[in-house]
């Protein structure tokens, strides 16, 4: 092991020992750290350097190295679906008090900041495919943003597609003034009559886009999960498909499967 990663290691058990607290300021790269670990300047960068590529410490220019205020983290399980078709026709007042978002990172409303951006677009050859339409047939996207309000990066970047001649029945559904819509979209799906049987998740990872990486406040080296949410309906119908890009280095998936007894 090259003497900069003994040196990373120690300091990031230094660190996870609660030696300075997040926020909190290293000592000074020189002469400090080179006098405590007997070695020089470019090997103490180096050192750093890994520490700040693994989001543990900023390097602020001019003010020197700190503790990396550690995000919100999010706790996705498949068990929010059920959480969110029980609430679907709950009174509005039930449903206002708490979303998906605050289920899944425990937060409160007003903890919150959240944008939405709607359009009319046509579905491509994959999509189509998915919903079982022709290519070119109007799709409503809807591009969703929720972050911690004490944060600037959102908890994912979330696409959700619905076909158009479906949810134009509700004029409200097509309105992004209208969100966050109490109760998700199952309750916006409930307007028109649809029920959900099932959600199917499918999931993959990959290293971000820089496009990506940047509005996720993603650290050199973290991957992102792809989600491809089909959300299908009592008649075996697929109302809405969501593509949602979640930050790797804060999303917990969390899986439980119950099994029949013999």
């Amino acid at each position: 092991m090259a003497k900069y990663e003994k040196i990373a290691d120690d300091l990031r058990v230094r660190i996870r020992a609660g030696e300075w607290l997040p926020g909190g300021k290293l000592p000074s790269e020189t002469p400090e750290l080179t006098a405590h670990y007997k070695t020089s300047l470019p090997t103490i960068r180096q050192a750093l350097g890994v520490l700040a590529a693994e989001g543990v410490v900023d390097k602020v220019h001019g003010r020197g190295n700190f503790v990396r205020k550690p995000r919100k983290r999010v706790m996705r399980t498949n068990q929010r679906h059920q959480w969110e078709k029980d609430r679907a026709r709950a009174p509005e007042g039930t449903r206002k008090a708490t979303g998906a978002t605050e289920h899944d990172t425990g937060l409160t409303v007003s903890d919150l900041v959240f944008s939405a951006d709607f359009r009319k677009v046509e579905a491509g050859e994959v999509l189509a495919d998915i919903f079982g339409v022709a290519a070119g047939t109007p799709l409503l996207e809807r591009i969703y943003r929720t972050r911690y309000q004490e944060e600037d990066a959102p908890f994912n970047l979330s696409h959700s597609y619905l076909v158009y001649d479906v949810v134009k029945a509700n004029p409200d559904l097509l309105d992004a003034s209208t969100e966050p819509w109490p109760g998700g979209t199952q309750n916006q799906l409930f307007t028109l009559g649809i029920e959900l049987d099932r959600i199917e998740e499918h999931f993959t990872a990959r290293p971000p886009t820089a496009e990506e990486a940047e509005e996720l406040g993603l650290r050199a080296g973290v991957s992102v999960l792809i989600v491809r949410k089909v959300s299908i309906d009592t008649g075996g119908r697929v109302v809405e498909v969501s593509d949602v890009t979640l930050p790797g280095d804060r999303t917990e998936l969390v899986y439980t499967t119950p099994l029949n007894r013999w």
